[in-house]
């Protein structure tokens, strides 16, 4: 009887304790701030506001402004979430390991609800040779890493050819991100109409770089495409056919649209947390992948002073760059806008053409 007695006395504390947990649990879910986008830009020039713009500043001006910050627990440097009314933002850093580490480290935060949040991963990028012009803007709809797979010099090779990328299928679960097609088709078909800006030094640079190309000479558009993220910043006629054979090999649904530095990095962290399916990619272009005009390595980055993005003698982004960065907020902020309106789910799928024409 008196064993009887404790048994029964335990159960009824190890429910009260159960109940007592369960009850804690649910008020901390209960006190986390809700997130309904969240923005993941990767780098800004100087300061949030006010000033030449990063990827960030516009973003930060337009919903984030006199909202709170966060440090960032696992961050480092400095790195802080800022939210404000249901928008949260977090500059990534740039590169692979750096975009990864600080998108897993926001989306762990447990002082935020990110169970129904739209991910907006953004930023300027270079675009593909034969496919877009600078101050595009572009719907991705897949990420490959760049860095996987075997890539030799073509100095080392015992033949010339086109390509110097040897694809590996042992990565080839890590290779690819695809966001959702169904969210990638509405997002796309909401913003696609957006007109576009772009500069008469900018529009007449492309004519020149690339003399009777019809698809060098037209104004800036919102086109779909595949991001291709690499951990340097490359350009030239090898690597861009290194590229196509990725595309090629991959299968990927998207023309290749443009090279970027962390969008398959930002995907994985993503993933891995349950939430691709709400992974919307949005870059602009405000370079080429290419050399254009005569530059060479030698004269593009031997001598690039640390501010030369921010000047309007750039001769990588000319004075396309705060245009670009205003073109591709004027898609974000469309997209953002039917978030918080809850209208997003409501655009149709048309199921649009690979090329996004």
């Amino acid at each position: 009887m008196m064993k009887k007695h404790w048994t029964l006395l335990f159960l009824l504390v190890f429910l009260v304790a159960v109940s007592g947990g369960c009850a804690s649990e649910k008020k901390n879910l209960q006190s986390r701030l809700p997130v309904k986008v969240l923005i993941l830009p990767k780098f800004e020039v100087g300061n949030m506001e006010g000033d030449f713009p990063g990827e960030a500043q516009y973003y930060y001006e337009g919903y984030l402004s006199g909202g709170k910050e966060y440090a960032l627990k696992g961050a480092g440097d400095g790195t802080k979430l800022y939210y404000k009314n249901g928008v949260a933002m977090c500059v990534t850093g740039m590169g692979k390991v750096s975009a990864a580490l600080h998108t897993a480290a926001a989306l762990s935060d447990e002082r935020f609800d990110f169970s129904k949040a739209y991910i907006l991963s953004t930023g300027c990028a270079g675009s593909a040779e034969g496919y877009g012009v600078m101050g595009d803007v572009y719907i991705l709809s897949a990420a490959v890493d760049y860095d996987l797979g075997h890539h030799a010099d073509p100095r080392e090779m015992s033949e010339e050819r086109a390509t110097t990328w040897f694809h590996d299928d042992s990565y080839d679960e890590y290779a690819v991100i695809e966001t959702d097609p169904t969210l990638t088709a509405k997002v796309y078909d909401l913003v696609k109409d957006i007109r576009l800006e772009t500069t008469e030094r900018t529009a007449e640079y492309m004519r020149i770089a690339f003399p009777g190309e019809a698809w060098a000479d037209r104004e800036p558009r919102v086109l779909r495409g595949t991001a291709v993220s690499g951990d340097n910043f490359w350009k030239g006629r090898y690597d861009h056919q290194n590229v196509l054979l990725m595309m090629k090999t991959y299968g990927c649904t998207d023309p290749y649209a443009v090279t970027e530095m962390e969008e398959i990095a930002v995907g994985r962290a993503v993933k891995n947390f349950g939430l691709l399916d709400r992974l919307i990619i949005l870059r602009d272009s405000v370079n080429t992948d290419v050399f254009m005009q005569g530059a060479t390595p030698e004269s593009l980055w031997e001598q690039m002073a640390d501010d030369e993005l921010a000047s309007e003698e750039s001769v990588e982004s000319l004075d396309i760059f705060p245009v670009a960065r205003r073109n591709n907020y004027t898609v974000g902020k469309t997209i953002i806008d039917a978030i918080l309106a809850g209208s997003l789910e409501s655009v149709p799928d048309s199921s649009v053409n690979a090329a996004g024409g």
